[in-house]
């Protein structure tokens, strides 16, 4: 069986570069790509959104920073103080474009952290509203909110194509299929036949919503290549019927902001330059400017001196079109320029051919500037459109490159072509991953790279959601012979993954910014979508340096995935680690339990279930006592993480006579910092989470007092061991638990702010540890979610400090059961 020595064929493109020692584009290289990914919002737009203090009440905010259908907003009226910026999930929170409050008599009000600054709240908004762009308002309400606007031109949608090959008149198009931007776009009128279905990517300069041609004085016929299918009354019927619909099949208008503008071009007609037919993108060849429509469009021929010749490859350019240069461009950059088929012998010379035609060299003034910074360098990889099959999306070896042009090797085309000449700027080349991220079927290489050991040959990667009658049709489609042919494989493609925030945190996780993350992520590429999860998890922690270190790979441990190198920042210090995860679908469930258990939270608080009403891990019913003390019982058995020591991350030097918690001892890399620094931070503050030792208590005692109800915690705190880094214990004076006088709030703790906190705290023996508090941003509900096992952990406090700190968190909660619970 010829097939026998390959287990399994898919291609992988992590090993196919290894294999082939190439290196992919860089992804800011492919701008129509990233203006696809954006959401339709924009830093700087404003909104206007509920009160958090007061549900009644609106105030306007102005986006900060967009992720994905997360937006970062700022009362308008903070300035420039961060400290009060808050996220919000565009599907969930009350947020509504400038003006909607005045149309549904709702009341704008100064939120309380900035009454003091605003006395005039009329002439504030008058000011500061004046010029302000609005956030759209279809993408905050009704049925587009929360989407990304590319997926609003849905198959079924109608749009308006320019006929480049003929005339600059316009028909309407169907849109068949949406593949992250690129478009299969059908003639309207010919539902039935896809002989004449093109591939163009939204962004095109050519292609319009409808209703763009009679603004623009163009009238809407039928291509030549498609008129003579029906009769002149058949066609008016379609477009009679097409303006009925209109409403209905009609595509966002804003959502063509980002095209290209087109510019004034200089060209008169008879001018010769070169050109390279967007058709068959292989050759340089002379051509001529044959008409200039106006001020904005030309066609122009390529050459042919043949008498007898009866085709014409002739298209409309505008001054920005991709692929035309002045006259002896190629000799200049030493490139072949291909004689016009019937010029006498090979050795072209531009002089005499502009003699003998009678013509005039376009001059470079006609031709825009031509750019070589883009971050594309020979033999990296890309995927790319075949200009023979557009159907096609290959990969792609950048095989020479001349000032903004790349010349393009193609692997896997059903039929071999030559190199293409594609400018930087194409919307026909995409990153490597592109097709796998948007579920398109990429072309595998001719001839798989079979890893020996392995036995698998790297092929092709799957779609990201496949549907039975894609893969039908994906196989039908293939037309491969033996040596091509392609398992259909989802085993790289990631469920979407929940996070289920009303499960238990934990003692790391701040349940709050949990639940202000998006509902899931994905699905998508394994290694991509969990990435993302963590990166979340590790930015909703109290301490995210912490969580990383908690999270990082275990280079003794046995190997399952794939070493991706996630960031932390905490306290203005940097911290990285190399972290293991999953690359195949089957693996996620598993990863993200085991996930869940290293960090101390309910194993269901992220993974691929959605939790709806009661979690099967029975978790609310847990204190974080509790929860702290049945995991810590387990630390030692984690996951994946022995309790050796650990060459991934630099390695604590232990001291001497010191009794050691058994777990791993290792740090975060920091950035470059002088091995002589001393640390300034003041006693009982946290310290860098990666460069400070671990607790140096010894974990069962302290695991084992940290289980006790509360009632037992007024015990003799012996069963605690104290830090070797003090000369001897601390005095009894330092953990006495003086039971202090009943606390009055003035004010609820709930809607306290950090300054309110602050404020209490100094009011206490533990103004010292009120900075702390400042600089994590702990609110009045994040007070009351503390306790001495999470005071530990994530503020790095020695015992003494922590239980006196616990002490007037406890007062605060009890006077808050007693004031305000009811």
């Amino acid at each position: 069986d010829a097939g026998s020595s390959v287990e399994e064929m898919e291609f992988n493109w992590d090993e196919y570069l290894e294999d082939t020692g190439a290196t992919a584009a860089p992804h800011g290289s492919f701008k129509h790509v990233d203006t696809s990914l954006q959401n339709g919002f924009a830093p700087g737009m404003k909104l206007e959104v509920a009160v958090k203090s007061d549900q009644n009440t609106y105030w306007v905010a102005t986006i900060i920073t967009t992720c994905g259908q997360l937006l970062l907003l700022r009362y308008d009226g903070y300035g420039e103080d961060r400290k009060a910026d808050f996220w919000c999930d565009i599907m969930t929170a009350d947020l509504h474009p400038i003006g909607w409050c005045a149309q549904n008599k709702k009341i704008l009000k100064v939120p309380e952290g900035i009454k003091d600054k605003i006395p005039d709240q009329e002439e504030f908004l008058q000011r500061v509203l004046k010029g302000a762009c609005s956030a759209p308002a279809n993408l905050l309400e009704g049925l587009h909110r929360g989407k990304n606007p590319l997926d609003l031109i849905a198959p079924g949608s109608r749009l308006e194509l320019q006929n480049i090959r003929d005339s600059l008149e316009a028909w309407v198009v169907n849109v068949v299929e949406n593949v992250g931007g690129r478009l299969k776009l059908r003639y309207e009128g010919l539902e039935d036949s896809d002989k004449f279905d093109q591939w163009l990517f939204y962004l095109d300069p050519f292609l319009h919503q409808v209703g763009w041609a009679a603004q623009h004085g163009y009238s809407l016929q039928p291509p030549l290549a498609i008129r003579s299918l029906k009769s002149e009354a058949d066609w008016q019927e379609i477009l009679k019927k097409v303006k009925e619909e209109e409403e209905e099949s009609s595509v966002p208008t804003d959502l063509f902001k980002d095209k290209p503008v087109i510019g004034v071009h200089s060209f008169s007609e008879g001018m010769k330059l070169e050109a390279v037919d967007p058709m068959a993108p292989f050759v340089i060849s002379p051509a001529t400017v044959l008409k200039v429509y106006n001020e904005k469009y030309f066609m122009i021929e390529i050459d042919d001196l043949r008498p007898d010749h009866t085709t014409s490859q002739s298209y409309i350019c505008h001054v920005n079109s991709a692929g035309i240069f002045p006259v002896q461009w190629s000799l200049k950059n030493g490139l072949h320029l291909s004689p016009p088929p019937g010029y006498p012998g090979q050795d072209f010379d531009w002089a005499d051919y502009l003699k003998q035609c009678g013509a005039e060299a376009a001059p470079q003034s006609c031709f825009p500037l031509l750019t070589s910074d883009h971050g594309f360098k020979e033999n990296m990889k890309l995927e790319a459109v075949n200009p023979v099959d557009p159907e096609e999306v290959c990969i792609a070896t950048v095989t020479k490159m001349k000032d903004s042009y790349l010349w393009l090797q193609l692997e896997g085309s059903k039929k071999p072509v030559p190199d293409c000449i594609v400018s930087v700027e194409s919307m026909n080349i995409f990153p490597v991953g592109w097709c796998e991220t948007n579920g398109y079927q990429l072309r595998p290489p001719r001839k798989a790279i079979v890893n020996k050991q392995k036995k698998i040959a790297v092929v092709q990667p799957e779609k990201q959601i496949l549907s039975s009658r894609t893969v039908h049709d994906g196989l039908k489609n293939q037309e491969l012979n033996s040596s091509d042919s392609v398992v259909i494989n989802g085993k790289y493609c990631c469920p979407k993954i929940y996070f289920n925030h009303r499960c238990f945190s934990g003692p790391y996780l701040n349940k709050g910014r949990i639940a202000e993350l998006p509902q899931s992520v994905g699905p998508g590429n394994c290694v991509l979508v969990l990435k993302e999860v963590l990166t979340l998890l590790i930015n909703a922690a109290y301490k995210p340096s912490r969580v990383l270190r908690e999270l990082q790979l275990d280079e003794e441990a046995a190997w399952h995935g794939h070493g991706e190198t996630l960031k932390a920042k905490y306290k203005g210090k940097s911290y990285r680690a190399t972290v293991e995860v999953v690359r195949t679908a089957d693996r996620v469930a598993d990863f993200c339990r085991k996930t869940c258990i290293k960090l101390e939270c309910c194993p269901n608080l992220f993974g691929p279930q959605m939790v709806l009403d009661k979690c099967s891990e029975n978790c609310s019913v847990l204190t974080k006592t509790k929860y702290t003390h049945y995991y810590g019982k387990r630390k030692n058995k984690r996951i994946g993480r022995p309790p050796g020591g650990h060459s991934n991350l630099e390695v604590a030097m232990k001291k001497p006579n010191k009794r050691r918690k058994r777990r791993k001892h290792f740090f975060v890399h920091k950035k470059k910092r002088s091995s002589t620094s001393v640390d300034n931070t003041p006693a009982g503050s946290p310290q860098g989470s990666g460069g400070e030792e671990e607790d140096d208590q010894d974990e069962s005692e302290l695991s084992h007092s940290l289980a006790q109800d509360r009632d037992k915690r007024k015990r003799k705190l012996r069963t605690f061991s104290f830090s070797d880094d003090e000369n001897k214990p601390p005095s009894p004076k330092d953990i006495k638990m003086e039971v202090a006088e009943k606390l009055q709030l003035d004010s609820n703790p709930l809607e306290w702010s950090v300054a309110d906190v602050v404020r209490f705290l100094k009011s206490t023996d533990c103004a010292p540890l009120a900075r702390i508090f400042l600089d994590q941003e702990i609110d009045g509900q994040a007070l009351l979610l503390l306790t001495l096992p999470t005071v530990q952990e994530c503020m790095d406090l020695k015992l003494g400090p922590a239980i006196k700190l616990c002490h007037h968190i406890e007062r605060v909660k009890l006077a808050f059961y007693q004031q305000f619970a009811n």
